[in-house]
């Protein structure tokens, strides 16, 4: 086949006009899905993936012997799976956002200290949460005389339990709680290779054809 130089000029800008719309508005959609599968897939392994593995340091609740559906649930992870699902991405020509903007995402991504303030509300809260982390029953008033008991060691609660104990019965005002990184988004070599080979061959493709 000969072609002649109009037919190789029109060719070249046939391909390069392919090659600015793919990366103007096919790539920024298809590395968004590509970059929150990454970060979602963070959740599932327990950990970032950026050269490696780089597990995250547990839930105290994943070893507090708990029976309760939420002492069972990865961490980061729960039955609402808020954080995981808030993880999003935005295409633009030639670029792509990808956030969560849940509020307490940046804290436990990047790990940090924050100040509470303690509330009625949050001592009710978390009476509910060691009454379902320890199993106990709530005690309620219903006026009537209880047979009484010989009275029996206690039993020893599991650390989840006594975490919402101590913050139910605490005399602050404020508590100062310092939260481990736990970083599920962020520079990823991995991510940044499959991306160069998704380019890579969406390149090839449109010179081939």
């Amino acid at each position: 086949m000969i072609m002649d130089i109009k037919d190789f000029t029109e060719m070249i800008k046939r391909k390069r006009d392919r090659l600015d719309s793919m990366m103007r508005r096919k790539m920024p959609v298809m590395v968004g899905r590509m970059a929150k599968d990454h970060f979602q897939d963070n959740f599932r392994q327990g950990g970032f993936v950026n050269g490696g593995l780089h597990p995250w340091p547990k839930a105290k609740r994943l070893s507090s012997g708990g029976s309760d559906a939420a002492s069972n649930y990865g961490t980061l992870l729960s039955g609402r799976k808020h954080l995981f699902k808030s993880v999003g991405y935005t295409p633009a020509d030639y670029r792509v956002r990808v956030f969560n903007e849940v509020v307490y995402a940046p804290i436990n991504n990047w790990g940090g200290e924050i100040d509470v303030t303690v509330t009625d509300r949050m001592r009710r809260f978390a009476w509910a949460k060691f009454y379902k982390a320890s199993g106990k029953r709530k005690k309620t008033g219903t006026g009537q005389k209880k047979r009484v008991k010989r009275r029996s060691k206690p039993k020893e609660l599991n650390p989840q339990a006594q975490f919402w104990r101590n913050m139910a019965l605490t005399q602050k005002k404020k508590l100062h709680i310092r939260i481990p990184q736990r970083q599920f988004m962020g520079e990823s070599e991995e991510l940044n290779r499959r991306i160069r080979e998704k380019v890579d061959q969406e390149i090839t493709n449109i010179l081939n054809q």
